[in-house]
């Protein structure tokens, strides 16, 4: 029972990380034997740029119904204190009430940026 439980887990985990980490679309063109490669947002390697999409609804319906498991610390890009929420169960729901009160107030804002869409 245990081992179903933990691999339940682990997959959960996987699931989460290859949703979070998404391609972006890209634009190819070629032109004289030469490859331009032109993103069709703005650059979204700086983190800044990765969190400028955030809308805190989302954010807070993700705390409401799946804080438990700590999906809405993955979705803000606190993929650590995510892990930490998925394997304690977000401290048996202590901290997904607090996370809660902290989405809703404003307080917990995406990581290095903040929401593009707020309540």
């Amino acid at each position: 029972m245990k081992l179903k439980f933990i691999f339940t887990l682990v997959a959960l985990f996987f699931v989460t990380l290859t949703a979070t980490y998404a391609s972006f679309p890209v634009e190819r063109t070629t032109t004289n034997n030469t490859t331009v490669v032109e993103t069709t947002n703005e650059d979204l390697s700086s983190p800044a740029a990765a969190a400028s999409g955030k809308s805190q609804l989302t954010a807070l319906l993700l705390c409401i119904f799946v804080g438990g498991i700590g999906i809405h610390r993955f979705y803000l890009g606190y993929t650590w204190q995510g892990i930490v929420q998925l394997l304690t169960l977000g401290a048996c729901g202590i901290w997904s009430l607090i996370d809660l009160i902290r989405i809703i107030t404003g307080d917990l804002q995406p990581k290095n940026g903040s929401y593009s869409k707020t309540l």
